[in-house]
């Protein structure tokens, strides 16, 4: 005859069998489902670049991959290669209409990135890209870009840091638009930006840069859609390389740089 205590033992031993069944079908279902989104992401990312607000992979799509993901699968997180960030407020103000061309079309110019992670200098190509390297002579001197997150960082397929987005989120921009140039730059050849490119992002449609930006760390199989308007420095490449070594904080090949990168201060030169 079963006893009372007994009967409950083998209440007991029966509930934390389902309980274990149950993790272990929710585990298995959360490796598959994982498992689908990383695929589904590899081949995104292989197509296009995720570029600002209607990109391959919005702000929304990465966070709803994110929710899907259980926390035993998160990937660990690569040391910060980074130095803490200068005091200051990113700059809100946003404009109308493109400024005014106020630069020399026929001069040299230099666009200097001082970030957390070291300088990135970068030489402009003015007469190619007049309309941009203007917008952004004009920006720096507003402080637009100074204490700016660069929000993100792909891995696959595509080899990128992406920046110049106030709010960090890959949806922000000056409040206005620029007209893409260069388009058919020598550097671009078989529709390949090669590493050390600096490109403007758009929204996906014609003449809808504002101030994000790329760069390109690795050669990457882009449509020549974005305006390459500079070229990084031998050392600014090393400080580049340096943040895409740390990797990204998805694990997709699609996310914020784990390098904590912020442009505490960006400059525009003439030669």
């Amino acid at each position: 005859m079963v006893t009372q205590e007994q009967r409950k033992r083998q209440l007991a031993r029966e509930k934390f069998l389902r309980q274990q069944q149950r993790r272990t079908a929710a585990r298995r279902k959360a490796r598959v489902r994982n498992s689908v989104i990383a695929s589904v992401l590899g081949v995104i990312l292989v197509g296009s670049l995720a570029l600002y607000t209607s990109g391959v992979m919005k702000d929304d799509d990465k966070a709803s991959a994110s929710a899907e993901t259980t926390p035993s699968a998160a990937p660990s997180k690569a040391p910060d290669p980074c130095e803490k960030a200068a005091p200051g407020k990113v700059e809100t103000q946003t404009w109308k209409k493109e400024p005014a061309m106020s630069i020399d079309k026929s001069a040299k110019y230099t666009l200097d990135l001082a970030t957390t992670c070291g300088e990135i200098d970068i030489a402009l190509k003015t007469s190619a890209a007049p309309h941009t390297v203007n917008s952004f002579d004009f920006l720096a001197n507003k402080g637009f870009f100074d204490h700016t997150k660069c929000h993100r960082l792909t891995t696959n397929g595509i080899y990128v840091l992406q920046c110049g987005d106030p709010t960090g989120s890959g949806s922000g921009g000056p409040g206005y638009t620029i007209p893409d140039e260069n388009l058919k730059d020598k550097s671009l050849k078989s529709n390949v930006y090669p590493a050390g490119t600096v490109a403007m992002a758009n929204t996906g449609q014609a003449h809808t840069g504002g101030s994000q930006f790329f760069l390109v760390y690795q050669d990457s199989q882009l449509p020549p859609s974005y305006t390459p308007f500079g070229t990084i420095s031998e050392s600014g490449m090393k400080v580049l390389k340096k943040i895409a070594a740390a990797g990204e904080s998805t694990g997709a090949g699609d996310g914020a740089p784990n390098a904590t990168v912020v442009i505490n201060k960006a400059t525009v030169t003439k030669s």
